[in-house]
């Protein structure tokens, strides 16, 4: 059979890929099927012979994907041929009780609550991941210095444990978004053609809550036909904020490993590994660039999302065919995405010499805030001293000297600082505040 889609053949692992194929998508239906027949033998609308029936049936070993695909082609109708699949799979009359009561998509949204919960644990694990990564890395280079830069310039020192310890933050604030959002989102729903649950008699909510209980998701208090696709839409928009997120990350990956930067580096199997077809030397930052391409997928999908929220009246089929789309894909790539994430900065090559090289190439430009702050500290007016300082450091870019050079040349500045306390404020690890702490605070709340 040929291929499409990439996410069938190149993007994607296999623990979230199983969450949405085919069948696994069949043995949902299913699940809620049972529980349903469940639920109205408590109440009596069932036989309990023929509620066992049911559940010991509704499996794909019986129901096939082969026999649903066949009566659908018969029925038009994907959901109707999954009640007929499973009815003909039941012994005796028990097959006159499937799906009693309910409508489609009391079992499909149903369904999709449970795929959106398993896939939601994949995610929340591959997020403790990438927190353990740069933690890990936060640990290890809590020391090494390097440029902190602003507007693409390089700005004061900071050192690059800092620098993925607000990254191991970000991360935790993503998890945490998708914790708390996780009960709104996985909610089923049990009450019939148009939310009255008029099918179901006088129990119906007795059988919604005993429905939802046995499958181990929430419920919609107040639905239509439909559960709210303003749940979907918040579940799509944490994966694109996500994704956003996992580009920063990559982005800064891809930033530091040009050549003219050169202070990080993706891993590289120099034996086999090719950087390009004609220039023998390359190494790419290939899967940060991956990561973000793939981001650009994910956030796009905010826009389907959203638009399937406002359906007509009770509900239209508009945003069917959308979330058949959507839903997988934003799983699938992001999930892709969070595990190369985790893997570039696991494998991360990290260069302190060139880091400092980086630090020292700039003559003492980036000293200038701890300089201006040393004159503050002698008594001086903080815009009298910025003044001076933004002087002295023109001056030296204009001469290409040291900015130690050209804050001693000015009388006004050397009256105040002695030469040993001009090389203090010249000195970048003198200058890194409360780096330490921070990362050893964010590291111990995240741990």
């Amino acid at each position: 059979m040929s291929l499409l889609c990439p996410i069938d053949f190149r993007y994607g692992r296999p623990q979230m890929k199983r969450i949405f194929e085919e069948e696994a998508r069949l043995q949902r239906l299913l699940d809620v099927e049972s529980a349903l027949a469940r639920a109205e033998s408590k109440v009596g609308l069932v036989p309990r012979e023929a509620a066992a029936e049911i559940t010991k049936k509704a499996t794909t070993k019986l129901v096939t994907v082969k026999r649903v695909e066949e009566l659908e082609r018969e029925t038009r109708h994907d959901l109707m041929a999954v009640v007929l699949a499973l009815t003909e799979a039941c012994a005796g009359d028990a097959g006159n009780y499937v799906h009693l009561g309910a409508t489609s998509n009391d079992i499909q949204d149903s369904a999709t609550a449970l795929q959106l919960r398993d896939a939601i644990r994949v995610i929340e694990e591959g997020l403790d991941g990438l927190v353990d990564a740069f933690a890990d890395l936060a640990t290890k280079h809590k020391k090494t210095i390097m440029l902190g830069r602003t507007h693409g310039q390089a700005a004061v020192p900071i050192t690059f444990g800092l620098k993925v310890a607000v990254f191991a933050s970000e991360v935790a604030r993503q998890r945490e978004r998708m914790r708390q959002a996780t009960p709104r989102i996985v909610v089923g729903k049990m009450s019939g053609a148009v939310g009255t649950g008029a099918a179901f008699g006088p129990r119906a909510l007795d059988i919604q809550t005993s429905v939802m209980t046995d499958l181990g998701i929430g419920f919609e208090e107040a639905a239509t036909q439909v559960v709210g696709r303003d749940r979907h839409a918040e579940f799509i928009g944490i994966l694109a904020n996500l994704a956003a997120s996992l580009e920063k990350f990559c982005t800064e990956v891809r930033n530091l490993q040009r050549t003219e930067i050169g202070e990080v580096a993706e891993a590289f199997e120099s034996r086999s590994q090719v950087g390009s077809s004609t220039m023998a030397q390359k190494e790419n930052p290939v899967a940060s660039e991956n990561v973000c391409s793939l981001a650009r997928i994910v956030r796009s999908l905010v826009t389907p999302a959203l638009e399937n929220v406002p359906l007509w009246h009770e509900r239209d089929l508009t945003n069917s065919a959308a979330e058949r789309i959507l839903i997988p894909h934003a799983c699938v790539l992001i999930d892709e995405m969070v595990a190369k994430t985790t893997e570039i900065f696991r494998t991360l090559r990290v260069f302190p010499d060139r880091m400092k090289a980086n630090l020292e190439a700039t003559q003492g430009q980036v000293m200038a805030e701890a300089a201006m702050m040393a004159l503050v500290a002698k008594g001086l007016g903080r815009q009298e001293a910025h003044k001076l300082v933004r002087d002295a450091a023109h001056s030296a870019r204009t001469n290409g000297t040291h900015l130690r050079e050209a804050l001693l040349a000015e009388a006004r500045i050397s009256k105040l600082l002695s030469k040993s306390e001009i090389e203090t404020a010249m000195n970048p690890t003198t200058y890194l505040g409360q780096s330490a702490s921070i990362i050893d605070a964010t590291l111990k709340r995240l741990r």
